[in-house]
């Protein structure tokens, strides 16, 4: 066995955190993208949609908004989220698979790295479910140029929720963020460690792998992640953005309303934009935890 199969969910919760910035700075002008189509209200009779598409969408918020106000607008949350989100993500996954070793060097299967990525999931909840639901109160804000501003930025909008609702206001789309992310973080650990054995030339390890692959496998791992992921986060971006009372049953609520309404290709609202910035936003991500692992691993050798 090499000592690749060793695990060290320290290094991990500190090279994660860098991957998650990497991820954050390159897609999130196409999340904003994706909660504004899925947000979107549906169009009176006769009138056409406020956006006709994704690049509709795009052209609309540049022109509008701007770069920095409008694409860019709420990354303040995520991003100071994001770095110990993602550690805490690559923490859970590493203590996942430290869980189901029997020994320091014992290479997983497939469905035990799915499991270790449900636990990884399971992590990162506590602070992805109110960081998404401020990131995505601040976009939904912004797409109304016209409307009172209500927030004045993420910590802003934390203390309003808080007042109007305690912790249980701010960590509202809990189960729905659950829903998400338990069946896709399995999902987007197993395709990439599956993606890094097959793209490994024959004599060599995962960890010689070149950059070009490392950054299509994790290209790809996203796209397989958000494949599962976008019709739960459709629900999850309707339930955090409406306001107080109006599912009172929950993420059921938004399932039952919107099938009623709109039928089921609603869920895939803003598939577009995703599949566009998983790529690259992945790519970036295991590419960054991938070198700052290196760099950890080189530094703390023991």
């Amino acid at each position: 066995m090499s000592n690749e199969a060793k695990v060290n969910p320290i290094k991990d919760f500190f090279a994660g955190g860098f991957g998650g910035m990497c991820l954050v700075i390159v897609g999130h002008p196409l999340d904003t993208i994706k909660v504004r189509l899925q947000i979107m209200p549906k169009p009176a009779p006769g009138q056409p949609p406020m956006y006709t598409g994704t690049f509709d969408c795009a052209k609309k918020i540049f022109l509008n908004e701007g770069i920095t106000k409008g694409l860019y607008r709420g990354m303040g949350a995520p991003l100071t989220g994001v770095a110990p989100m993602f550690a805490v993500c690559f923490f859970g996954f590493g203590v996942g698979k430290k869980l189901q070793q029997k020994h320091p060097n014992e290479e997983l299967n497939y469905f035990q790295i799915f499991n270790a990525g449900v636990v990884s999931g399971i992590f990162t909840t506590a602070i992805m479910a109110p960081g998404e639901r401020i990131k995505c109160l601040l976009q939904v804000q912004a797409a109304n140029p016209n409307a009172t501003v209500q927030y004045k930025g993420p910590i802003d909008c934390a203390k309003q929720l808080f007042r109007e609702g305690g912790i249980r206001s701010i960590y509202k789309g809990t189960a729905a963020t659950l829903l998400r992310d338990l069946p896709a973080s399995g999902v987007y650990f197993t395709t990439y460690d599956f993606l890094k054995t097959t793209f490994t030339p024959e004599g060599k390890t995962k960890s010689d792998l070149s950059a070009s692959r490392t950054l299509l496998a994790g290209g790809l791992a996203g796209i397989c992640n958000w494949v599962v992921a976008i019709p739960p986060d459709v629900l999850k971006s309707r339930l955090q953005t409406a306001p107080e009372g109006t599912y009172p049953r929950g993420v059921r609520d938004v399932f039952r309303k919107l099938m009623k309404e709109e039928g089921i290709t609603a869920l895939y609202k803003g598939a577009t934009p995703v599949f566009i910035r998983a790529f690259p936003a992945n790519a970036a991500c295991f590419f960054g935890y991938e070198f700052a692992t290196k760099v950890l691993n080189w530094l703390f050798p023991n």
